[in-house]
């Protein structure tokens, strides 16, 4: 039986069962991954997993039943509990099963590699990275390198007719290289992940560029405390864009705990600032053809020139909102849709990085960031970090055990972005420079 097949028979046990409406969901894959240490192998490990998972509705109650057992066999018991659940349940007047268009066409987004690349060609990748790191001068040790691919296959069925699945594929390295000796030590680390390996960046390079941060970082100190701009890394950066996207998540808007709850069609960046979510990207990491409740998923300016436009909605958090779905539902086998991003990003600006940088007196350079200290309600914000004093528009001395600190609010009406976009990681943003932080030293 093909995954569709299953789903449509547990949703016919389900009617059995009693269920008023149902929808399932199968979500079974494979994955390889490769690791070493100081050119040994650490590890090679396979896995293979297969999840059905089936809601069903008694009038307005619900509940879910998930296996990691996919058995026809199985399908009237996991349905008969299903619905003796529902039963004794809160109602919930907002969730409902949606009624869904027809998938679109998978195949368009190119999200699945053919090709699975044996054990040799993931060791060669990590062979690569941490070879690279090692012969780096300076470098005195390793955390290891990894490579690693994956498959997934995800199959959605509804009660009300829906029926899609799709699969995807996904490859990754990564390289952590240490510098000096003792107490005094530093890390640092790259990674690269792609939907189909030939996209993913050169292992060498990638362990020569984590190498060379690494040494940079050495004997870093700790500055006094001042309010200056905070300048962030590429690689950091996106944690600014999952701040924002958590504070319009619909689920947080309808309880009105998000600091931005009041801010629909209002300024919360500055003008010309665009932030952009695109399910339909091709090869992108987050990309999709329907969300979690099969609804059609399409491209999003969630920020346009500086103006919020949407919060991100499944059926049930709309349904709250008195709005419709904006097709932002996710979900895995044992738990209901919440509404999640797919590929996100902040559209570039006009300056280089370095032209960001240029006109700053005194500044910070972050390149790592600590702890999650961001209070949702308030937007307040408070970060561990490291990274690089910027002094008369220039990268100078290492820092660490600092802290930076400011109200989101603010933060995103002062942020401008650099011009060094790339996606790489399904989250991503170029440098972006933030206007009046605290930094907190020694």
């Amino acid at each position: 039986m093909s995954a569709l097949d299953h789903l449509s028979a547990l949703l016919a046990a389900a009617k059995r069962a009693g269920a008023d409406q149902a929808d399932a969901l199968l979500g079974s894959g494979a994955s390889v991954s490769v690791g070493r240490r100081m050119g040994k192998i650490e590890e090679i490990e396979r896995a293979e997993s297969n999840n059905i998972g089936l809601r069903v509705f008694v009038g307005k109650r619900s509940a879910i039943v998930s296996s990691g057992a996919v058995d026809p066999a199985s399908f009237d018991r996991l349905a008969e509990q299903a619905v003796a659940m529902a039963k004794v349940v809160p109602e919930d007047q907002f969730a409902d099963i949606p009624d869904a268009p027809p998938p679109d066409d998978a195949a368009a987004l190119d999200m699945d590699d053919a090709v699975e690349p044996s054990i040799d060609t993931l060791m060669a990748r990590a062979a690569a990275a941490e070879e690279a790191a090692l012969a780096f001068p300076g470098i005195t040790n390793s955390e290891g390198a990894g490579a690693s691919w994956s498959r997934s296959h995800v199959a959605l069925a509804t009660s009300r007719g829906f029926a899609g699945a799709y699969s995807r594929s996904g490859h990754g390295v990564s390289v952590s290289p240490i510098a000096g000796e003792g107490v005094g030590m530093q890390r640092d680390y790259e990674y690269s992940s792609s939907v189909h390996g030939s996209d993913l960046s050169d292992p060498a390079v990638m362990g020569r560029a984590a190498a060379e941060r690494a040494v940079s970082r050495l004997n870093p100190g700790r500055p006094v405390t001042a309010k200056l701009p905070v300048v962030y890394h590429p690689r950091v950066a996106g944690s600014l864009l999952g701040h924002f996207t958590g504070a319009i998540n619909g689920s947080g808007i309808a309880r009105g705990t998000s600091f931005l709850k009041d801010a629909m069609g209002k300024p919360v960046f500055a003008p010309g600032i665009s932030i952009i979510d695109d399910p339909k990207r091709v090869r992108g990491m987050r990309s999709r053809a329907f969300d979690g409740e099969g609804q059609r998923v399409e491209r999003r300016a969630l920020i346009e020139d500086g103006i919020l436009t949407t919060w991100l909605l499944d059926s049930r958090s709309a349904a709250q909102l008195g709005l419709k779905t904006t097709g932002h539902a996710a979900r895995g086998t044992s738990g209901p849709p919440s509404p999640a991003a797919s590929n996100l990003y902040i559209e570039p600006g006009t300056l280089s990085a370095e032209a960001l940088i240029s006109d700053i007196k005194l500044g910070l350079y972050v390149i790592e960031l600590i702890g999650m200290g961001v209070n949702g309600i308030t937007g307040d914000y408070s970060r561990g970090a490291a990274g690089f004093m910027i002094r008369d528009g220039q990268i100078a001395e290492p820092v660490a055990e600092i802290t930076i600190a400011g109200n989101l609010r603010e933060m995103f009406m002062h942020l401008t972005p650099a011009n060094d976009l790339e996606f790489k990681r399904g989250t991503d943003a170029p440098t972006l420079r933030v206007e009046g932080m605290t930094m907190a030293g020694g």
